[in-house]
């Protein structure tokens, strides 16, 4: 009887899980060089472009985030989270709405008035943010590398006796 018991509960148990693997839920767009298109009537929890282009018609759950692509949302288009870009550009349409924050890092935001926007919007436009967000914390990887290897050399250098 105990191990009829077992079974029931082991079978129970992939069921349940089984059933919530294959539920129809919102998923998770992450492409790398790939644009992202999620169109009318379509459904995503988030959205992440690394080198590409995020267009939303239909609605987005979360955030959408690029690093070096645009954000285009249109047709009413709908995200419920923040919408952040990293050295790409914003465009808002008319009668779009956003949920959350409008961040722009190295790039611009084209944005209808009758777009609702629930958090701020803010823009740090120009190459210079780009560079203080990806090319000091290079420059700052670079000198320490160097350093390191200006000091193991010079521990390892030889010692060379003085003349007499």
């Amino acid at each position: 009887m105990e191990f009829l018991s077992r079974r029931l509960y082991m079978f129970s148990f992939v069921i349940v899980f089984s059933a919530a693997a294959f539920a129809n839920t919102p998923r998770d767009y992450t492409h790398f060089g790939h644009d992202i298109s999620i169109g009318p009537g379509e459904e995503a929890s988030d959205a992440t472009c690394f080198g590409c282009t995020v267009r939303v018609r239909g609605h987005v759950d979360g955030d959408v985030t690029t690093f070096g692509g645009s954000i285009v949302v249109e047709d009413e288009g709908e995200i419920g989270g923040d919408t952040t870009t990293f050295g790409g550009n914003v465009r808002l349409s008319k009668g779009v709405k956003v949920g959350g924050d409008v961040t722009v890092f190295g790039g611009r935001i084209r944005r209808d008035p009758e777009v609702t926007v629930g958090g701020d919007v803010t823009t740090f436009g120009g190459g210079v943010w780009i560079f203080l967000i990806f090319g000091l914390p290079l420059v700052v990887l670079g000198a320490f590398i160097t350093l390191i290897v200006w000091l193991i050399r010079r521990l390892l250098r030889p010692a060379v006796p003085a003349a007499a």
